[in-house]
């Protein structure tokens, strides 16, 4: 193994405390030292070690690698026209799923994994480093069982999520479904997940009740999958709370919050991400982050990169939406777009760079962390290669 000393870092975001009085961690003309993929040293250049190689990134700012905690990069086909029509005052519902679900099946494994890999590169390209890849855009034994395969090829972070919508063929006897997820489904998807998820949402006719979700998130528990949902999106409704009652690791969306909503992730273990690139996409109402935050809810942001609803990989974007439409000041956002996903994803390697850490350094063509919302739309981040880094081991 070879050490590598990364130096010329004008500002060094770590999220390690005890590197000062800043909750991010921060550490100015800073240097950190690199060994068998990681973190080894953390502190300022002036004091660096000696290593075996040796990377200068010239005065710009290292943060950890963004954890998108939240993504459906499995799929083929295109909803663009969905997007338009969206835009000029259509509602979304769920429906168009069923567009991808029918390209994604029609798709052969070769342009399903080269997909999935052009998709994987343009999210390192802008600095994310650990991703979540869910399944449900194939609806059969067959297909779900074939896109979490190709998910395990490019994370271990790999979502069953059968319970995406019933598919079309099948909404004359959503039963029947609901009995295919949790058995066939389930016993053919187990080898290749490590979550389960389910859209639990009344106000759609395509997505599951309370009832349906609940069956469904136990199924996958007693199977060895640990919970995340889909909740609270289109309107308020059961998720949130059925999360927090499973031990769900996060809900998600969480657009439609109640007063009892709020309580029940203040009192958990549940983190609320939330995926602002959907409200920016579907012009809904922006979830209120701040009325989680200053109830003390762990928050994390994701991109929730789908061919409907937010087809954009880009988390500096879903930072620099939290800030401007969430009420979330830029360090708030930062963190949850890495420590707050890496909770999500019951993580506790990566989304820091703390000593002992995953190497995940996510560099920006800016002096501060404070540019990624303050330049939107500029490409400031990618992903530093270091070379290979350890496989990653899930808690």
């Amino acid at each position: 193994m070879t050490s590598t000393l990364v130096t010329g870092i004008a500002e060094l975001v770590t999220h390690d405390p005890s590197l000062g009085d800043d909750p991010l961690g921060i550490v100015t003309d800073a240097a950190l030292v690199v060994d068998a993929g990681r973190v080894a040293w953390v502190g300022p250049a002036v004091q660096a070690p000696d290593a075996d190689a040796r990377v200068d990134v010239e005065g710009r700012a290292v943060v950890p690698g963004f954890v998108d905690s939240h993504s459906h990069l499995v799929f083929a086909g295109d909803r663009s026209a969905e997007f338009a029509a969206r835009m000029t005052g259509e509602p979304y519902d769920g429906g168009g799923i069923a567009v991808s679900v029918a390209a994604t099946r029609a798709a052969s494994d070769e342009e399903l994994r080269a997909l999935l890999a052009r998709r994987v590169a343009e999210m390192r390209a802008q600095g994310t480093t650990t991703v979540e890849v869910k399944s449900g855009y194939g609806l059969t034994v067959e297909d779900e069982t074939r896109a979490l395969r190709l998910a395990a090829e490019v994370t271990p972070e790999t979502t069953f999520l059968g319970a995406h919508v019933v598919p079309p063929e099948m909404r004359e006897d959503r039963s029947a479904y609901v009995d295919l997820v949790c058995g066939d489904m389930l016993g053919a998807a187990v080898p290749h997940a490590r979550w389960i998820d389910v859209f639990c949402e009344p106000h759609s006719p395509h997505a599951f009740t309370e009832e349906e979700s609940r069956r469904i998130l136990t199924a996958g528990r007693d199977a060895g999958l640990l919970l995340r949902v889909h909740g609270n999106q289109l309107g308020p409704g059961p998720g949130v709370r059925l999360a927090v009652e499973l031990g769900a690791a996060s809900v998600d969306h969480c657009t439609y919050l109640d007063d009892a909503d709020v309580e029940a992730l203040a009192g958990s273990d549940t983190v609320a991400t939330l995926l602002p690139g959907v409200e920016f996409s579907t012009r809904s109402p922006y979830p209120d982050a701040r009325r989680l935050l200053d109830a003390g809810v762990a928050v994390a942001i994701a991109s929730d990169c789908n061919p409907g609803t937010c087809y954009s990989s880009s988390i500096p974007l879903a930072i620099s939406l939290a800030v401007r439409e969430m009420g979330m000041t830029p360090a708030e956002a930062l963190q949850a777009a890495t420590l707050g996903s890496a909770r999500a994803l019951r993580r506790d390697d990566v989304g820091h760079l703390a000593v002992g850490a995953r190497a995940d350094l996510t560099v920006l063509d800016a002096p501060s962390y404070l540019h990624i919302p303050y330049r939107v739309g500029v490409p400031l981040a990618r992903a530093l290669d270091l070379g290979p880094t350890p496989t990653p081991t899930p808690s």
